[in-house]
């Protein structure tokens, strides 16, 4: 398989992230009168936009919440966050190696907002691969499962779509890069965080691995 381009989610595939989220996320829901566990809460978001979520949110907990309530979710998992994120296992090496492998044609296209990319890049030593190749799905007109982000992505690169391929841990994010016409890989190392392999191939993944040191040579750019 040979990549002009890799477009990398971020939650998940590039940070260990999922759970710190997630947990600030349950203990505002239950503030509302929502109890889910944590798995619940992991199956429920991970992979979608929060901005998308507000009105199940409020139907589910009978409370109204808009944007004063997202501002405050934002703050309180950016100070989680940033107390507590890490880069997945062997990303950096596998980041680094190919950054050089494809002259910087590496892109990180999340459905988070900006600010929650950036903190996250900066604090795992990820930014300098990553430095002005940014793309959130707030600023798209569709998140994922649309393909937006994606396109933004590859056209930003100046790479056709069809010669990118996207790392996705989600189903979601799957069926974006799938839907943006790129060859998209599934990381499921395992864990409620994480989409199984059997859900990823089902959505359209060519293949799935569980190491990012795999990716590289999965790529043919080891």
């Amino acid at each position: 398989m040979k990549a002009k381009a890799v477009l990398f989610d971020c939650d998940g595939v590039l940070v260990d992230s999922e759970r710190i989220s997630t947990g600030v996320l349950r203990d505002m829901l239950q503030e509302l009168g929502l109890s889910l566990t944590h798995d619940e809460v992991l199956r429920r978001f991970v992979g979608r936009t929060m901005k998308d979520e507000l009105p199940w949110i409020g139907q589910a907990s009978g409370v109204a919440v808009g944007a004063d309530w997202l501002a405050q979710f934002w703050r309180r998992r950016n100070d989680a966050l940033r107390e507590r994120v890490q880069p997945i296992p062997n990303v950096l090496d596998a980041v680094r190696l190919l950054h050089g492998r494809l002259d910087g044609r590496i892109a990180c296209a999340s459905g988070a907002d900006r600010a929650k990319l950036e903190l996250q890049l900066n604090k795992t030593g990820l930014m300098p691969y990553f430095d002005g190749r940014i793309f959130s799905g707030y600023e798209m007109a569709r998140s994922k499962p649309s393909p937006d982000v994606y396109l933004a992505a590859a056209a930003a690169l100046g790479i056709s779509p069809s010669a990118c391929v996207v790392i996705e841990d989600s189903v979601t994010g799957v069926t974006a890069g799938v839907a943006a016409g790129a060859t998209v890989l599934g990381y499921s190392p395992g864990g409620p965080s994480h989409s199984p392999a059997d859900a990823l191939l089902a959505g359209g993944a060519a293949a799935v691995f569980a190491d990012m040191a795999r990716l590289p040579a999965l790529l043919g750019l080891d």
